[in-house]
């Protein structure tokens, strides 16, 4: 047997049994993903321009995407009902807002500013207060067991605080430039982002078609299948969130002003904003609350325990339901799971936007897994 024909054996061969055999082709794929995955980590310096072009524009993109899918559903009514060209529609849009965002400034800004000073102030006070009421009840013979575990966390606690004053004083003067840095980089942000949000919102539509257009012509029709399902998750969730926490903040903001408590704006606005973290934002938006409540009276504690059942469950049975549904389609165990795990590696921003990069990356893996069913087989009966 000459080489020629020894050489063509071999090939057969290597084509019998690599190259149609599916799971060793899939399990060559996945081998070469993770050795590109590991070279890059390998060379990350690669990236640092990257890095540093995402952390200047970052935040504007990011806040002009959020503020897209809330305000793009208003410009195509504006659009199809009214028959008014784009620009003209944003363009009301943009004076509306303006003219709110004037309103709130003059009226409701020193509102807020004299009762987060007055807050700030007094908070020392009110805890003190509290903790001595806490106290004067764990003086009780049978609280003798809890009184000591209560002691021992709060002595860890400012034991830990205290270390982090120590560590902030010492590094107060090298931490200026980045403060100073990064207050730079949110007002760069905010005077950029009303640009970047008239063009999303002019052009946005146009976007899946542009992109596609890297993409082979015969791959164009599922890739932008797989953007309108990015598209739709997103705008469900985002513009679902903001809604829920527009109506959250209200009502928190009347049923505090309802039983007199005092900072009832301050505190309705700072439950909304905290609603945006699925499932722990009104428990911790709560903790001001009860303290001050605890502070006035066992009776106004009381009132805010009932304000916040009722909030919790005109929000669980009529707001959410109505506003968000069940488009998400995620568990709620899945949920905390993700909060815990994206606020551990990327702390707030995580937390805030964990779970719709959760339902683009499911999106994602579903497609994926749907190809690789396709290339590895054996799956037909379960798509039956």
């Amino acid at each position: 047997m000459d080489n020629r024909t020894r050489g063509q054996h071999l090939k057969n061969w290597f084509t019998k049994l690599v190259l149609d055999n599916r799971p060793v082709v899939s399990l060559i794929i996945i081998l070469l993903v993770l050795m590109i995955l590991y070279m890059f980590s390998k060379v990350t310096w690669i990236f640092s321009p990257l890095k540093d072009f995402f952390d200047i524009v970052g935040f504007p993109i990011i806040l002009a995407g959020v503020l897209y899918y809330l305000l793009n559903p208003l410009v195509d009514k504006l659009e199809k009902r009214y028959q008014l060209k784009r620009v003209v529609s944003i363009t009301i849009i943009f004076v509306v807002i303006a003219i709110l965002i004037v309103a709130g400034i003059v009226s409701v800004i020193p509102t807020i500013r004299e009762q987060l000073t007055a807050l700030i102030h007094n908070w020392p006070n009110y805890w003190d207060t509290v903790v001595d009421k806490i106290d004067v009840i764990l003086k009780d013979p049978r609280f003798d067991d809890v009184k000591k575990q209560i002691d021992g966390i709060g002595s860890n606690t400012i034991q830990s605080w205290t270390k982090r004053a120590t560590d902030v004083a010492n590094n107060t003067v090298t931490s200026l430039g980045s403060v100073l840095g990064a207050i730079t980089k949110i007002f760069i942000g905010i005077v950029t982002m009303p640009f970047i949000l008239f063009y999303l919102l002019k052009d946005g539509h146009d976007l899946p078609q542009f992109i596609a257009k890297a993409v082979p012509i015969k791959r164009r029709s599922g890739f932008i299948q797989i953007l309108s399902e990015i598209n739709t998750q997103l705008s469900q969730y985002i513009r679902g969130q903001l809604i829920v926490a527009f109506f959250v903040a209200l009502m928190f903001f009347v049923g505090y002003l309802v039983i007199g408590l005092k900072f009832a704006l301050t505190l309705g606005i700072a439950a909304g904003f905290l609603n945006l973290i699925p499932y722990l934002g009104s428990f911790l938006a709560m903790v001001p609350s009860i303290v001050i409540g605890a502070f006035v009276s066992p009776t106004m504690l009381l009132k805010v325990l009932i304000v916040f059942v009722i909030e919790q469950t005109i929000e669980g049975r009529f707001v959410s339901p109505l506003v968000l549904g069940s488009n998400l389609d995620i568990h709620p165990v899945t949920i905390l799971v993700v909060l815990l795990a994206s606020g551990q590696m990327f702390g707030l921003f995580g937390v805030i936007f964990g779970i719709p990069a959760y339902a683009v990356l499911k999106v994602l893996f579903i497609h994926g897994f749907q190809i690789l069913k396709r290339t590895i087989g054996g799956y037909e009966l379960d798509d039956k």
